[in-house]
């Protein structure tokens, strides 16, 4: 089982750079071409809500990615350091009535989580004291693609 581990600043700028990553590594571990570009959508779905919740939240932890390639299934995980228990929708959950930016992120939040249940069939979202993770998997074929 190979691992690959990306930490990168909570900016915008870096998604596209997981992204690129992510796919790479996907179609080294023999990711079916056709699946590529729902890797990319997902993972960058999954890292720009780790940077919003970082800048939201203040906190100056990078943004993990794990890319792990197993002998039939391809899973990255994206971690955020936001401390807190998961809500319904696997979201961080927050106090009450903290305003309308607040319910707003939370929206965007919700929304960029539904987008990623739409792109990858298998989908986990976890949290705890130590921050959120997304989990991803796609099968791979068990010959991987080596450059």
């Amino acid at each position: 089982m190979a691992t690959v581990e990306l930490r990168f600043s909570a900016l915008p700028e870096h998604v596209r750079t997981a992204r690129l990553v992510a796919a790479a590594v996907a179609r080294r571990a023999g990711v079916d071409e056709a699946v590529l570009d729902e890797v990319r959508l997902a993972v960058g779905e999954a890292c720009s809500r780790a940077v919003g919740l970082h800048a939201s939240n203040d906190i100056a932890a990078p943004v993990r990615v794990l890319l792990i390639e197993d002998e039939k299934k391809f899973s990255i995980e994206v971690g955020d350091g936001v401390p807190g228990g998961a809500g319904p929708a696997g979201a961080h959950a927050g106090g009450e009535a903290e305003g309308a930016a607040e319910s707003e992120s939370e929206g965007e939040d919700e929304m960029g989580l539904a987008v990623i249940s739409g792109l990858v069939d298998d989908v986990e979202v976890t949290s705890d004291a130590s921050g959120g993770v997304i989990r991803m998997s796609w099968p791979a074929a068990s010959a991987a693609i080596v450059p």
